[in-house]
């Protein structure tokens, strides 16, 4: 009798154990898979080049530590390049291919309008300066400040030229590899 209890005991404490270990397993593959989505996950090219993303004024001079004023200037629109940069840029030893998305912060429906007439003149303006640049100093972040800094000028002046104003609040790089 104490035999079969014992075998009983066993059993259940054996099947106990095996749910659980199930039970983990699942867990684990669950947010496996949830992290592997987000960090492998995005967006695709066809739902960057439909169409920019909006924020609204408040939220975007949140997220940017902008006083409230921006309000003031429109809605936050961001209107994205259909193509990303590719092109190769001299180094010290050797040369690299670097890859850039871009995307342009504008303010108000007109800008944004203004912006899609004129991707054309505004890629053009963007490789001109992104060719100008090297490898040493594309590969530390004080260099690739520099270079939105530097391509945020050009688009100004290209734009004050062309439309009377400047269009273009901030050149953002959404993608950025070098190889």
């Amino acid at each position: 009798m104490a035999d079969e209890k014992e075998l009983e005991l066993d059993n259940s404490g054996k099947k106990k154990k095996l749910i659980i270990i199930i039970a983990i397993v699942v867990i684990l593959a669950a947010a496996g898979g949830g992290a592997a989505f987000f960090m492998l996950g995005g967006e695709d090219e066809t739902a960057q080049a439909s169409g920019g993303s909006e924020l609204s004024a408040d939220a975007a001079g949140e997220a940017s530590g902008a006083p409230a004023e921006n309000a003031e200037l429109g809605t936050a629109l961001y209107v994205p390049l259909p193509r990303p940069f590719r092109f190769n840029v001299p180094g010290n030893a050797v040369d690299r291919f670097v890859e850039i998305r871009v995307q342009l912060l504008i303010r108000g429906a007109e800008n944004e309008e203004a912006a899609k007439k004129h991707i054309p003149l505004i890629e053009s303006t963007l490789l001109g300066v992104f060719s100008r640049s090297s490898a040493d100093d594309l590969a530390t972040s004080a260099g690739k400040m520099s270079l939105k800094q530097s391509a945020l000028v050009e688009v100004h002046k290209i734009m004050t030229e062309v439309e009377g104003s400047e269009v273009v609040e901030k050149v953002l790089f959404t993608g950025f590899v070098m190889q």
